[in-house]
């Protein structure tokens, strides 16, 4: 019968029914565990989930946190970050793979606090925030501090008892504030900025009294570092004691050890002042009497080298007299130099006269100009002669005086050939005969 029908025996699960089984046994068996590994691709969308895989020298696991238990971490989450964390095993559907869902995670060997803090202070450091360029030096003797601290702690009574011993007529003003615990931080950075743009003082002190790393985790939060850096009142941080640190130490303008050696360095002894005032004013005095008197005594030296203005007057007039005398000596001298330069010029003008230069250049202007026609004139007849002469010598040469002592020149038609000899001719051909005047054309008979 069962070899018959198999099918009537098998259960058969699809794939999404096999998935929900694994699901529910994984959910029910490992509902809540805890588990240690190192983050590696550390992926956060921006839904604000973190997806990783957490793993060990031997295995993996994949791993989510969702936002809602991502705003409750106290520092961020980093790939080769070694955790422990608390969840619960689960399956998702969709790809079939099985993770770890953490609720909560801290970080292996430092605490949570711990290392939140070194990574605010690192990433601040990495902005500058921390840079002395950008810290503001407290006022000499200011007349209104500020304090951003808690009201029932023994910081402000520190700081109220060191104030007024110190300086009893300055003005103190308390903006309280929570100094731990939850909104702390948000009551810190609101009494800040009230205190910068609003009340306006001094100096801001930002106190607390000592404890541990969670009692001062509000000092250490981004949001209170950056308020203090973006105070234009300068701001003393004096938070815990002498050996703690917080990122507000770094940022403020000065950091006082504790609440009432932030109170010395604010406000000064009004006595020691009143005291250094007295001492400058006698030294003033003293200083004004020895210039007063020095001064007196310049004056009587002054007084005895001074001269009567009449006998100044007197050696004035003299001085004028003399000088008044060089004067119309030089002035006549410089005349005197001045005709006799014209004189010299008067004389060189009269010589260099272009009248008188042609008088005297005339004559010899006439015998170059005779000696010139003289010249041509034998030029003339020397080169005359010499035309006369080659004319000759040309007619002479010249084929038409040949002509004309009887003689004549025959030339062949129409070639115009000079007829040499007899053989050069033929029966019947045109000559054509050139005498002395005129020329004969004819035909050859024999």
């Amino acid at each position: 019968m069962n070899q018959a029908n198999p099918q009537a025996t098998r259960q058969i699960l699809s794939v999404s029914q096999l998935t929900k089984n694994i699901k529910s046994l994984l959910e029910q068996r490992f509902s809540m565990i805890w588990i240690s590994g190192e983050i590696s691709n550390l992926r956060i969308p921006s839904s604000g989930h973190a997806y990783f895989s957490l793993k060990d020298d031997k295995a993996q696991i994949m791993a989510v946190m969702f936002r809602g238990q991502m705003r409750q971490l106290r520092f961020e989450l980093d790939d080769g970050l070694a955790i422990v964390g608390l969840g619960r095993i689960s399956v998702y559907e969709p790809r079939g793979n099985y993770q770890i869902i953490l609720e909560y995670v801290e970080p292996m060997g430092a605490g949570a606090l711990q290392l939140a803090f070194e990574q605010t202070k690192l990433r601040l450091a990495e902005e500058g925030l921390f840079n002395a360029e950008h810290k503001i030096g407290l006022p000499f003797l200011p007349r209104t501090i500020c304090v951003v601290t808690s009201p029932t702690g023994a910081a402000i009574q520190d700081i109220i008892n060191i104030t007024f011993r110190r300086f009893p007529t300055l003005q103190l003003k308390i903006l309280p504030v929570r100094v731990q615990g939850h909104g702390a931080a948000e009551q810190i950075v609101n009494a800040l900025r009230l205190a910068d743009r609003v009340v306006k003082p001094d100096v801001i002190i930002l106190a607390r009294g000592g404890g541990s790393m969670e009692d001062l985790a509000a000092f250490n939060a981004e949001s209170v570092a950056r308020t203090i850096y973006d105070c234009e009142i300068p701001v003393v941080s004096a938070v815990g004691h002498e050996i703690d640190f917080t990122i507000a130490d770094f940022v403020a303008d000065v950091r006082a050890p504790t609440p009432s050696a932030a109170a010395e360095m604010v406000v000064p002894v009004k006595i020691e002042l009143l005291s250094r005032c007295s001492e400058l004013r006698h030294r003033c005095l003293k200083s004004m009497s020895r210039i007063v008197s020095s001064n007196r005594d310049h004056i009587h030296r002054l007084s005895q080298a001074v001269v009567h203005p009449i006998k100044k007057l007197q050696a004035y007039q003299q001085r004028i007299d003399d000088l008044q005398g060089r004067l119309v000596r030089a002035a006549h001298e410089l005349v005197r130099q001045r005709q006799s330069s014209l004189m010299k010029i008067h004389f060189r003008l009269a010589n260099q006269n272009p009248g008188i230069r042609v008088n005297h250049v005339r004559p010899v202007v006439e015998m170059l100009y005779f000696r010139i026609l003289k010249s041509n004139e034998k030029l003339f007849t020397k080169y005359q002669d010499h035309v006369h002469a080659a004319t000759e010598k040309l007619a002479a040469l010249s084929p038409t005086a040949v002509l004309r002592r009887g003689y004549s020149i025959t030339r062949t038609l129409p070639e115009l050939k000079v007829v040499m000899n007899a053989v050069d001719v033929k029966k019947g051909q045109r000559l054509e005969t050139l005498l002395a005047r005129g020329k004969i054309q004819s035909t050859v008979d024999g």
